[in-house]
């Protein structure tokens, strides 16, 4: 059992459970006071647990133990045009359990969800990194529109943008050929693609590289997943994985 919370964690620290932590513990896990859980909150590290009180809409726990000290996650940002609510979930959630350390929702000439649930999406991601073992929760971003993030864009970060056409570059070979110490973005684009103007927009930005996923188009959830697996095996932290 590992959960998120917002509180402050250290040894002998108090901390209140959420009216949605107590449903799971009792209802769904069966839990009892003197279980332990196992809990993190993207600043104090990780840390065991022991149930002091669960009523029926309310509980606390006592952190007992730290397990691990936090680390820095320097995953890609990861911008997407929102698509339909089941690919969507499963987009959040695999794109947290691949690493990545924002979620941003993009409006585009082609995107065809023009509402989102923001807070679903921050639910799924808080659900996938309890599940993950991540010692912290990507930032879940309001949605916004391209041209705006292009132009607000930090210049230190790269952005990959992953193109069914246009002069891609090979994935692969972009990220190898960047400094060590790149920070890194990745926009998937609609299920209808980008339009022409927004390709002339995007590589009109010096930070801007449009790459290619191979021969075959892909679904935008299936797009996002590829990329992060290629960043991941490239230059993220599965290289770092020894047998």
């Amino acid at each position: 059992m590992r959960l998120h919370t917002e509180h402050d964690l250290a040894f002998e620290q108090p901390v209140a459970l959420t009216t949605p932590q107590v449903h799971y513990l009792r209802n769904v896990m069966r839990s009892s006071p003197g279980d332990t859980v196992i809990l993190f909150n993207g600043r104090d590290g990780e840390w065991s647990a022991r149930i002091e009180t669960l009523a029926k809409n309310a509980g606390s726990l006592i952190s007992t133990e730290k397990r691990r000290d936090q680390i820095q996650e320097l995953g890609p940002w990861l911008l997407f045009a929102p698509i339909k609510r089941t690919p969507l979930d499963f987009l959040v959630q695999k794109s947290v359990e691949l690493g990545a350390a924002a979620l941003q929702p993009v409006i585009t000439d082609h995107t065809n969800t023009a509402r989102i649930k923001v807070d679903r999406l921050r639910a799924n991601a808080i659900e996938a990194a309890e599940q993950c073992e991540r010692l912290t929760v990507p930032e879940v971003h309001d949605m916004e529109k391209l041209s705006v993030l292009l132009e607000n864009w930090p210049v230190d970060r790269h952005l990959i943008v992953c193109a069914e056409c246009g002069k891609v570059q090979c994935i692969e070979e972009t990220l190898r050929a960047a400094p060590d110490n790149t920070k890194w973005g990745i926009l998937i684009g609609p299920e209808g693609g980008f339009s022409s103007s927004e390709l002339d927009l995007i590589d009109s930005y010096s930070f801007t590289s449009l790459v290619g996923l191979g021969p075959r188009i892909l679904r935008a959830e299936t797009a996002a997943l590829a990329a992060l697996t290629c960043w991941q095996m490239t230059v993220g932290d599965w290289r770092n994985i020894r047998s």
